[in-house]
């Protein structure tokens, strides 16, 4: 059994205070982008991962796809299989790859062994793997609230548009990106921007993440205002970076050189 995980983009990114338990509370638009990887799911003798494409870093007993398998096994006698994934999602970048990858392996799971989980289940399990995962699991466009694992599908459509994505190959780790930022409430409903005509939103549609990361790294400022300046309606940082990204009206030329990651993709 084979799928494709998508990455997503944040639409917005406000850190409104840090929360007793030392996450801190957010509000985000997440967007799936068909920008996927390859995941597959095959009976096996014994539990295997393997991957192709891009190297994963760290050991990978610790990938997202193993711990939502072992995540069902605790609660359901399934056997054991091997997963491969073909990894083509830039990591690290703040387009969740990683967390797509363990949403979808649980659906997939879901799906393969025919365990009849509802979406509301899907998602809690989701959830205990990561902030972002439960949004994966109904991959659809979604208001994200508490850590990102409190999702709200919205009628929302960027259809018609195209989106470049960029990544400089720039590392931001998690508390690098925190580190920049001073929680506060937001100073419009999230929603509330972007309903708005998308030319208003270059303004309003702010990424919290974007100043402290931008002053150590300026390199991410220079490359934003470019792809304002070749056309895009709108750029923005997504998640907690280092990956930008542009919305255009008609679709862009590949204009950037010496990048490790340059894509055009038309948005659904």
């Amino acid at each position: 059994m084979i799928s494709f995980p998508d990455c997503k983009i944040n639409l917005g990114l406000h850190i409104l205070y840090k929360r007793d338990d030392n996450y801190h509370e957010v509000e985000t638009v997440m967007y799936p982008i068909p920008l996927q990887d390859i995941l597959e799911i095959v009976p096996s003798d014994e539990l295997l991962f393997t991957s192709t494409g891009l190297e994963i870093p760290g050991n990978p007993q610790n990938n997202l796809c193993l711990k939502a398998y072992e995540l069902l096994k605790k609660s359901h006698d399934i056997p054991p299989v091997h997963i491969h994934l073909h990894k083509i999602i830039p990591m690290g970048g703040g387009l969740g790859g990683g967390s797509s990858n363990g949403a979808f392996t649980l659906i997939l799971l879901n799906n393969f062994f025919e365990l009849d989980l509802s979406l509301q289940v899907l998602k809690e399990k989701a959830a205990s793997l990561g902030s972002d995962c439960a949004f994966f699991i109904e991959n659809t466009p979604q208001l994200c609230t508490g850590r990102g694992e409190l999702t709200a599908p919205i009628a929302f459509s960027l259809a018609n548009y195209f989106i470049k994505i960029i990544n400089l190959g720039i590392h931001v780790s998690t508390a690098e990106a925190y580190s920049g930022v001073q929680p506060k409430a937001a100073e419009r409903p999230l929603l509330e921007v972007l309903r708005q005509d998308i030319t208003l939103w270059k303004d309003q549609l702010i990424n919290d993440f974007e100043p402290g990361i931008f002053k150590n790294h300026p390199e991410l400022a220079v490359a934003k205002n470019k792809l304002l300046e070749e056309g895009a309606i709108y750029a923005s940082m997504t998640g907690s970076g280092s990956t930008l990204y542009g919305i255009y009206a008609q679709c862009p030329e590949k204009t950037f050189s010496d990048i490790p990651v340059e894509v055009v993709l038309p948005l659904r």
